[in-house]
């Protein structure tokens, strides 16, 4: 849309989050907000919306609630136009939608299978489309895919979720290398997440006898949603957050065969904690569960609140040339200690 679209009175950025009811997403919404920003929020639970939109407005933004399914590109094309014939031109995308399914593969029906693919995957495709296709003639941009360290490594019990992963990984290469070739200054980054403390836990969908839960200590949500700000506002074009994702990503790259077995003894029982699954337990593969969830899930007493890793991959220029320094002191003393 044209620029006189944009609010005079507004200088903030005009955002477009996925996923932003809950969760990750609904951690990014609190991240975003702030004085003059116009955050347009997609989900499919309209509870969950609501609520992070209040939020949006407590801090001086302005929120515009879109409940759609991002599985449906015509949907998340109309949602685009909405965004920037209320906002003005669309300025950062983040695409955080996802559904998952945990059960062994042949327990999952095929329909299931695809369910957890058109959303995780076209999902992220669908919306990287419609901010592009307003973004590259306007040459200027940013969009963040959100990831996972299982893009690079598969686990036991998550194959559909696994493989959505892995080929928003590859769409990624081929997206950056276009619009290097094109000379654009669109960018589009990956943020390659841990386990993080989500509702998702208590709402996806599983044949297996006891609930949900991370297979290490996670994240809270919060270090993820400052990993996501941070990789919208700087042309970096992967961000690996935490150092268990680097140890999942570099494992596979030089023991694939080993992780295989490793996983294989201890990634079933380690996705599911004591609690039994409840007979009525509702999840959200095919409907939003109502309610607003918020961003935590039930893991806060084991939850993580910081990473090393990103601190040092945020710094890692002044990290290296610190280190460059403190090494060519070392030299230098050892040198003159030989001189004596």
């Amino acid at each position: 849309m044209p620029e006189q679209n944009r609010n005079p009175q507004q200088s903030g950025p005009v955002i477009v989050i996925t996923g932003a009811s809950a969760g990750v997403g609904r951690a990014v919404v609190r991240e975003f907000a702030g004085e003059g920003v116009r955050i347009a929020l997609i989900a499919r639970g309209r509870d969950g919306l609501e609520a992070a939109a209040r939020e949006v407005r407590e801090e001086g933004g302005e929120a515009l609630v879109l409940p759609l399914d991002v599985a449906d590109a015509a949907l998340v094309e109309a949602a685009a136009e909405k965004v920037e014939n209320t906002f003005g031109p669309i300025d950062i995308w983040v695409n955080a939608a996802f559904a998952g399914v945990l059960a062994p593969f042949l327990e999952t029906s095929l329909e299931d299978y695809e369910r957890v693919t058109k959303v995780t995957y076209l999902g992220q495709v669908h919306g990287t489309h419609a901010a592009l296709r307003r973004m590259v003639p306007r040459n200027r941009g940013s969009v963040v895919l959100v990831g996972s360290a299982l893009a690079y490594r598969g686990i036991p019990l998550q194959s559909a979720y696994c493989g959505a992963k892995h080929a928003i990984q590859g769409f990624h290469d081929s997206i950056c290398s276009e619009l290097i070739h094109s000379r654009s200054k669109v960018h589009v980054s990956m943020v390659q997440l841990p386990g993080v403390n989500t509702p998702q836990f208590d709402w996806i969908r599983t044949t297996m006898p006891r609930e949900p839960k991370p297979a290490s200590p996670p994240y809270q949500p919060e270090v993820a949603a400052r990993a996501i700000s941070w990789a919208a506002r700087h042309r970096r074009k992967t961000v690996m957050l935490g150092w268990p994702t680097l140890q999942a990503i570099w494992g596979d790259r030089f023991a694939s065969p080993l992780l295989d077995r490793y996983l294989a003894w201890t990634g079933i029982s380690g996705q599911q904690d004591k609690t039994p699954v409840s007979p009525d337990r509702r999840d959200n593969l095919w409907e939003p569960v109502p309610g607003d969830r918020g961003a935590h899930g039930r893991f806060d007493s084991t939850a993580r609140e910081y990473t090393t890793q990103f601190w040092l991959s945020r710094n890692r220029v002044a990290v290296g040339i610190g280190a460059g320094l403190a090494g060519l002191g070392l030299l230098g003393t050892l040198v003159k200690g030989r001189r004596r």
